[in-house]
Parts: structure tokens; C-alpha cells; sequence
């Protein structure tokens, strides 16, 4: 008999394995007398949105808010259930340009757009109303109550400006119904983000989408900030940028660029009165053979250090992503920051840098589409590509068109990057069965929670199994195991079930990686785990392998 008390391996799911596959373990004595090994609990996931809120983005912002059910389908489905917090912000950061707006530069935003219908009317060379389209087609709530909450660094109650949904139980109270619409239940989380997601399109043309989020990140470290706390120090993190034009994230001490008195050295027409976005371009961009990349630019368009540009370098940004995934990682050492953008790219994710066929297009941005839709045409990204090929995962897709008609699948990709990270927890082991009667796998286990203080001590306590309904053994227990044991290899190598009883099933997962024993958490509605939780399993191991695990390498 020998046992393995589980510890720091970043196991899937409820125990945290993050983004990469388990690897088989190759089996020796030296190993079955190993007596610590970790499991971190993680399902937790913080999203933060930085929505383009400039005056072509209103049907886009509609179809952002009609298809986000796909994204919450995903993180909810059985498997994933994770803990999320949705953080929306918007791409204005002000410029010399943009007086009559109110930047976020990265604060948050949580109010219904129906509370704030005039941000969906665009005043510029031709009025557009996007009111009904990016607003009143997709929301129903004139308001929405956000219940009181804590955070890991404030347990003081208190609004936040965030929707989430920590182990099913959500941060969205009453609202108020639209006149017409029947509203009986309440909102649900996808009805939320449809009237909170919807930013307006009165914001500045000369967008700051990866300043703003530089902000936003920073604003949730600040003690001042009302969005401390947003990004917790264990949980995953996705960044997901919805924009139709490029960045123009500038320094602020160069901003002279954009005004008539300086050399209009970026300006596209240096005749006009005022600049267009091609000055983004132009400022921030150099092309060459049909490729693009960013460029560090002096005021009269020479190369020059990234401390001197006029665009703020790149690596301001992906130094300061990769801190905070660097980070994480001294907690779950395999997780990885993800980023998307749904931009100015084919449907396929690949980017075309080319001069437009049409003056009036290469005038207002410096280059030709990306993509073209019913909506319009979309600036391909270079700095927001380079941000977003700093953090792809082998080769799953991170960019999506904004010009397509329908962004579920491209929602759902987005999601399904988060899932891959939240898999099941399986015990890394071959675990010993203690009953040779009975078909299925009668594992010996005892589980273990410790769980951090806010003085920095440690509290222990033991976790049992869930009765037989997998439900608390009694009302005094917030926290039970269950032992997901069903699922065995036939001749052929492919998975069958011993019962009927789906509530003990091994995921496919588990099973492909050989492993006979799956752990899942069942945690009461309103006791979420607190964040740096650790489980320690500790099993009766097997003596025979090939029978008990055949297919375990």
C-alpha cells in the first residue's frame, strides 16, 4: 500500500490545472514515496472588456450585446461553472481633439445605456443615432440593481463595477423593466451585460484601447481606485478588445502632434484644419513588402527610442501584462494572461496591410480595410496585434473580424481559451481500489482545505465526500467531494460506463489522460473559496497499474 498526498502539480478545474495538458507520470519507487505533491483551487476568471465607444461602433456594439449568451454558455456549462467577474471599459483616454467627451480612461462602467441614451447619438461630418440599434433593440432594463459584495481586499460591503457570479450566486439585484417588456425574474447575467455592455459611440475618434486598459489594470491595484480589487492576484485573467479602427495610444508629452501649430508632420492632409486617425497611423505604423509593425517615431518621423515616441511603445504594455501573469504564476505556476481582439481582421484572423482603393478611406486612416461589412470598413490592427501575438497559446486563434454579422463564434472561442485553462481536477496517480467486489473504482481519499486569513495564518480544515445525491452531508458543511470514478477502457481503447449514474462520470479528459480518479468540488451557494485556497488529496495508491489504470502511460 502506498499513499500520495497531492500538492502543487496546478491540477484542472476546481483544483486548478491551468492552461496546459497534464503529462503522463512516469512511474518509479523513488515516486511512490513521494508524500507531497499541491492542487490549487482556481476557477476563478476576470474579464476585462475595452469596447471602442467611437461614433462608427453602434452596430457592432449591438451584435457584441445580442451574441454574449454565447460567451456565458460557455463559462457556465458543466466542466467550467467558473467564478467571473466582467469588467467593461471604453477605448476613450481623451486627446487635445475630444473637449466635449468624458473619458474613462479606464474606469470601469456599469449603468444601463438606456440611462444614457444621448452617448448613442454621434455629432460629427454626418449625424448618426445608433440608439436603437446598439441599445433599445438589445436591452430591456432601464436600471439594474448591482448587490453589495467583498472583495479579497475589502471585506467591507459595497457596489462594485463589475458584474459577477461567484459559485452560481451573482451580483445583480432587481430592475426596472422597460415599459412592454416582460421582465418577471429579474436579469439574468447575459441580460446585464446587454444593457451595461453597449458603451455609446460619442467617445473620441483618436481611441487609446490599450492605454485605456494599461489604466484600467492599474486603476485595480490602486487602493483609491473604485475598481481595486477587479483583478484578483489567483484568478485568470482575459483581455478582450472590440474595436474598428487602430490604436493611437500617445505620449502625452508629445501630444503637440495633433495640433495645427506643430509640423502636421503625421497628418495625412496637412492643409486641413484638423487631423484624421490616419495621424494614428502615420505616428505609430511603418510598412514595408506588404507587412506592417509598429515603429518608434521622433516628432518629425524619425526613428527614435521607445521612451522618446510619440505612440507609447508597445512593450509598455506587454511588460505590464506579462508582470501580472508573472505573478500569477507564483501561484499556479503554468497559467497564462489571454488576450483577444475582435478588429479589423479576416474572418480567419489573418490581417491585410494594404493601400485602399478609395482616396477619401486612406485620407482619414493611413491604410486600406482590414475587413468590409454591411456596417463599414475596419482599420487593421498592428500595435493591438502585436499585444495579442505576445500572449497567443500555440496556435489557437486570438483575432476575430468585427465585420462579421454574428460574433458568437468568435465569443465562444473567446470563452473556450478561459475553459481550456478551469479543466478537471484529476488525481495525477493511480489510485487503489479498496473493493474488488464491485465494478467500479471504491477509491480511499481524504481531502483536506487550507484556506488563507487576512492575518496571514492558515486554516485547516478537512472536506468530505458529498452524500449520495452529491449534495452536503449536513447544513453545518459548506464544502463536500465528489469522486468521479465511472469510466473504463474497452479493447478497442475507447471510454464506457459501468452505471447509469452520470453524477460519478470521469470527463473525457481524465480519462484520455489515463487517469481513474476525478475530483470535483461542491461548494454552497454565497461560500466561495477565498482566493490562494490550496486542497491537499491524500489516496490509497494502486499496486497493479495495468489493471487499474491500463491506459496510463
Amino acid at each position: 500500500m502506498s499513499l500520495l498526498v497531492a500538492t502543487g502539480v496546478g491540477l484542472p478545474t476546481l483544483f486548478a490545472c491551468l492552461d496546459h495538458p497534464l503529462k503522463p507520470v512516469e512511474y518509479d519507487a523513488a515516486q511512490e514515496k513521494q508524500d507531497s505533491i499541491a492542487l490549487t483551487v482556481n476557477k476563478d476568471v476576470d474579464i476585462l472588456f475595452v469596447i471602442d465607444n467611437s461614433g462608427s461602433m453602434g452596430e457592432e456594439q449591438g451584435t457584441l450585446a445580442s451574441n454574449f449568451a454565447s460567451f456565458i454558455n460557455v463559462l457556465e456549462r458543466d466542466g467550467v461553472k467558473a467564478n467571473y467577474r466582467i469588467g467593461v471599459t471604453t477605448s476613450d483616454n481623451s486627446n487635445p481633439w475630444c473637449p466635449g467627451t468624458t473619458p474613462e480612461a479606464g474606469q470601469l462602467r456599469l449603468t444601463s445605456c438606456r440611462s444614457r441614451q444621448t452617448e448613442f447619438v454621434f455629432s460629427g461630418a454626418q449625424m448618426v443615432d445608433a440608439t436603437q440599434e446598439a441599445c433599445l433593440d438589445v436591452c430591456k432594463y432601464d436600471s439594474i440593481e448591482i448587490v453589495d459584495t467583498t472583495t479579497d481586499l475589502d471585506d467591507t460591503p459595497s457596489p462594485r463595477l463589475w458584474l459577477e457570479s461567484i459559485e452560481g450566486r451573482t451580483n445583480i439585484g432587481s430592475g426596472v423593466c422597460t415599459a412592454g417588456e416582460t421582465c418577471d425574474e429579474g436579469p439574468t447575467t447575459v441580460e446585464a451585460f446587454q444593457c451595461f455592455g453597449p458603451q455609446g459611440i460619442n467617445g473620441c475618434g483618436f481611441e487609446q484601447q490599450l492605454e485605456s486598459m494599461y489604466k484600467a489594470l492599474k486603476r485595480a491595484e490602486n487602493a483609491d481606485e473604485a475598481i481595486y480589487g477587479f483583478v484578483r492576484a489567483n484568478a485568470i485573467l482575459s483581455i478582450v478588445h472590440v474595436t474598428d479602427e487602430a490604436d493611437c495610444s500617445y505620449n502625452k508629452e508629445q501630444e503637440t502632434i495633433f495640433l495645427p501649430d506643430d509640423d502636421r508632420t503625421f497628418w495625412s492632409l496637412p492643409d486641413e484644419s484638423t487631423p484624421s486617425s490616419a495621424l494614428c497611423w502615420n505616428a505609430g505604423v511603418a510598412c514595408s513588402g506588404g507587412d506592417c509593425s509598429s515603429a518608434n517615431k521622433d516628432p518629425l518621423g524619425g526613428d527614435t527610442s521607445a521612451g522618446d515616441a510619440v505612440m507609447r511603445p508597445v512593450s509598455r504594455y506587454i511588460d505590464l501584462v506579462q508582470k501580472i501573469e508573472s505573478d500569477k504564476q507564483l501561484i499556479s505556476p503554468n497559467q497564462e494572461v489571454l488576450v483577444a481582439l475582435i478588429a479589423g481582421v479576416g474572418a480567419d484572423g489573418s490581417v491585410t496591410y494594404q493601400d485602399s482603393v478609395d482616396p477619401s478611406f486612406q485620407d482619414d486612416f493611413g491604410i486600406g480595410p482590414g475587413c468590409t461589412s454591411t456596417a463599414g470598413e475596419a482599420v487593421p490592427p498592428v500595435r493591438l496585434k502585436e499585444f495579442a501575438d505576445a500572449f497567443k497559446l500555440g496556435d489557437a486563434q486570438n483575432m476575430f473580424s468585427i465585420c462579421d454579422s454574428d460574433y458568437s463564434a468568435a465569443l465562444e472561442a473567446i470563452a473556450a481559451a478561459i475553459a481550456d485553462q478551469v479543466r478537471p481536477a484529476c488525481m495525477p496517480a493511480c489510485v487503489a481500489d479498496t473493493d474488488e467486489v464491485s465494478e467500479i473504482l471504491d477509491p480511499s481519499c481524504i481531502l483536506k482545505q487550507e484556506e488563507p486569513q487576512k492575518d496571514g495564518s492558515i486554516v485547516s480544515t478537512n472536506i468530505p465526500q458529498c452524500d449520495g445525491d452529491n449534495d452536503f452531508p449536513n447544513d453545518e458543511i459548506n464544502v463536500c467531494y465528489i469522486a468521479r470514478v465511472d469510466g473504463a477502457a474497452n479493447v478497442e481503447n475507447e471510454r464506457t460506463f459501468l452505471n447509469d449514474d452520470e453524477g460519478d462520470d470521469m470527463s473525457e479528459f481524465c480519462f484520455e489522460e489515463g487517469w481513474n480518479l476525478e475530483f470535483e468540488l461542491n461548494r454552497r451557494s454565497g461560500f466561495p473559496a477565498a482566493g490562494g485556497t490550496s486542497v491537499k488529496a491524500t489516496c490509497e495508491l494502486s499496486q497493479n497499474k495495468q489493471i487499474d489504470c491500463p491506459t496510463l502511460d
